[in-house]
């Protein structure tokens, strides 16, 4: 009996080793592949970030230009905003 029950031990010992030494194996090639994820961006997050710098930069604009409207005419904020931005004067409501 006990030779039996230290046969099935063996048995299930050396898939849970071969299981253990599998993971301690694979381990750098993971931690490598996540370092290399952090360290990069990608297209989507390029892509992201890009759409908030851009969308920033047009809500900046509009407030410099809503705040150039209370002291100036239109034809004088236009002037300024085309030569600061690549889209058309805010529409006046």
């Amino acid at each position: 009996m006990r030779i039996v029950i230290v046969t099935l031990m063996a048995l299930l010992l050396s898939g849970c080793i071969a299981r253990t030494a599998a993971n301690v194996v694979t381990a750098p090639v993971r931690a490598v592949g996540q370092v290399a994820d952090w360290a990069t961006t990608s297209q989507d997050e390029a892509d992201r970030n890009r759409g908030r710098e851009i969308r920033e930069e047009e809500e900046r604009l509009g407030r410099e230009w809503r705040e150039c409207m209370e002291d100036y005419d239109r034809a004088y904020c236009d002037e300024i905003y085309y030569s600061n931005a690549r889209a058309r004067p805010p529409e006046e409501d």
